[in-house]
């Protein structure tokens, strides 16, 4: 992902949940996902899907049993 459509990522996921500490980083080694952190913890993978010519985007973001407690 090239920095222009990361910063457009990062400013749609700021603006939806309203918090201006996420950040969408490019991952190394990987041009078809980011990682996305709420200030210096990591919650997410951002991957990017080009199938039939529409670009859309997947938020993965696994919750452990550990952080519900």
């Amino acid at each position: 992902m090239e920095k222009t459509e990361l910063d457009r990522v990062q400013n749609y996921l700021r603006r939806l949940f309203g918090n201006p500490n996420i950040r969408v980083m490019a991952r190394p080694k990987k041009e078809d996902s980011a990682e996305v952190y709420i200030g210096e913890e990591f919650v997410a993978v951002l991957f990017v899907d080009d199938e039939d010519g529409d670009r859309s985007y997947t938020f993965q973001m696994a919750i452990l049993d550990t952080d519900l407690e």
